[in-house]
C-alpha cells in the first residue's frame, strides 16, 4: 500500500526541481524525512541545497518533528526562506 503525497514548491524550490507541483507515491508509514530523501534523489541537481534550509507544512501545519508520518493524501508545502523587507 502507498502514500499519495502532492508537493508544492515556492520560490527558488520551485526552481530547483523544475516544477509548480509534483504528485508521489510513496510507501505507506513514510516519515516526513523520508519523503525529503526521497525529493533530493528525483532532483538530485539543485533540489537538496533548498531543502537544507527550507521550512515545511503538512496538510498547513509547520513541520517541527521530520520523523511524523505523512498521512495518505497529504500536502507537503517546501518552503525556502524569503527574502524581503
Amino acid at each position: 500500500m502507498n502514500t499519495t503525497v502532492l508537493v508544492r514548491y515556492f520560490a527558488s524550490a520551485r526552481a530547483a526541481s523544475g516544477v509548480d507541483q509534483e504528485v508521489l507515491q510513496l510507501p505507506a508509514g513514510v516519515s516526513v524525512h523520508e519523503a525529503l530523501a526521497h525529493l533530493k534523489e528525483r532532483h538530485p541537481d539543485g533540489l537538496p541545497r533548498v531543502l537544507e534550509a527550507a521550512s515545511f507544512l503538512l496538510d498547513g501545519i509547520a513541520v517541527r518533528d521530520p520523523s511524523q508520518p505523512v498521512p495518505d493524501g497529504a500536502e507537503l508545502d517546501v518552503l525556502p526562506p524569503f527574502a524581503g523587507g
